[in-house]
């Protein structure tokens, strides 16, 4: 991704962020903290790394109201974190091949393609397919018969969106995503399994993006649904029948059982697991590596396995961790009792009862 150069004042206007510092200074990249120099831009936003202000070399530095520093170039933001996600998408602006229907792609005559569809060589729309005005379609992308995908989506190298699914408006697949893959479903003949068929479809609304390697089902029956705005990380697994709600967060390799409901706005971090057929409230924050079985109220914020209150999680970890000591110091206890009471440890007793008479 080639960046482009800009001053400092253009990118404060920009940004709507309060200049401190010479305007004039030429920003052409971006880097972290510890890492940036000359000319590259970076940002603080998480308290720790306030150190690292005082000795960075960044030419400048996105920051808060409070993190205002002396003998520094700055960019003072309310929220320094999305002016600097902000400002990177204004000096590497992306970059698509735009090249209409490229020969070495497959579009059945019957699919519709809207202004500016770029297909490239591999892609493959099917029969009755719709494709949004502006859409990008990377070699190896399969659009499957009857689908849907809105305007300007973006789908990267073999993603999948099976037949009859439905893509939004601004949808970002990242490479490998299946969309409308069959939910697992099997009914039990004997000692058979037999599949059940998933006749449903799966929907993504608009501005939802999905990380590589994730799989989103079809329902069984009726929707599998994403909310508007939702962002699922790579290698998540979403079953059939799910609906998640909008401007949620799912984290790599978090599960989630079949129709299973998830309010807007929630996170579930790494590698959570939700059982199916249960609902988590609006807001709700899971932390990582967390079993969740049963429903959880708007707001709740839990974190083990099976989850539970993360503030009682926290101290049932520090005692987690003194269970060997603590084991100890009853069994010196008991020890003492017995000694005390004139009563021999157990071991005594089971050694005298099994001496012959």
């Amino acid at each position: 991704m080639t960046a482009v150069a800009l001053t400092l004042a253009d990118l404060a206007g920009r940004l709507g962020a309060e200049l401190v510092g010479d305007g004039a200074v030429a920003i052409h990249s971006a880097a972290t903290l510890d890492e940036a120099g000359p000319g590259q831009l970076s940002f603080l936003h998480n308290p720790r790394y306030r150190p690292l202000l005082e000795t960075t070399r960044a030419a400048a530095v996105v920051v808060g109201p409070r993190d205002r520093v002396a003998g520094k170039n700055l960019l003072v933001s309310p929220n320094p974190y999305l002016a600097f996600a902000r400002a990177v998408e204004l000096l590497y602006p992306e970059e698509h091949p735009r090249r209409g229907v490229e020969p070495g792609a497959h579009v059945h005559p019957t699919a519709r393609l809207g202004r500016d569809v770029t297909a490239l060589g591999g892609a493959c729309v099917e029969e009755g397919a719709e494709i949004g005005a502006g859409t990008m379609l990377y070699p190896g992308v399969y659009v499957g018969r009857g689908a849907r995908v809105g305007r300007d989506c973006l789908l990267y190298p073999n993603a999948v969106v099976r037949e009859r699914c439905v893509l939004g408006d601004r949808v970002i697949l990242q490479p490998g995503v299946v969309v409308g893959s069959d939910g697992y479903g099997y009914a039990r003949d004997g000692a058979r399994q037999v599949k059940i068929p998933q006749v449903g479809i799966a929907v993504l609304e608009d501005d939802v993006e999905v990380g590589a390697g994730t799989t989103i089902d079809r329902a069984a029956l009726g929707e599998t649904r994403i909310g508007r705005g939702t962002k699922i990380d790579n290698l998540v697994q979403v079953a059939h029948n799910v609906v998640i709600g909008e401007d949620c967060l799912i984290v790599a390799q978090a599960g989630v059982s079949g129709s299973t409901r998830l309010g807007d706005r929630v996170i579930l971090a790494g590698q959570v697991g939700v059982v199916g057929h249960v609902t988590i409230g609006d807001g709700a924050v899971v932390g990582a590596q967390s079993g969740v079985p049963a429903d959880l109220p708007a707001g709740a914020v839990v974190s083990g396995s099976p989850a539970f209150e993360h503030r009682e999680w926290l101290k049932a970890q520090a005692v987690l961790r003194r269970l060997p000591e603590l084991r100890a110091r009853v069994l010196e206890l008991e020890r003492r009792v017995r000694a005390t009471e004139g009563v021999r440890p157990e071991s005594d007793h089971r050694q005298r009862s099994e001496e012959p008479t």
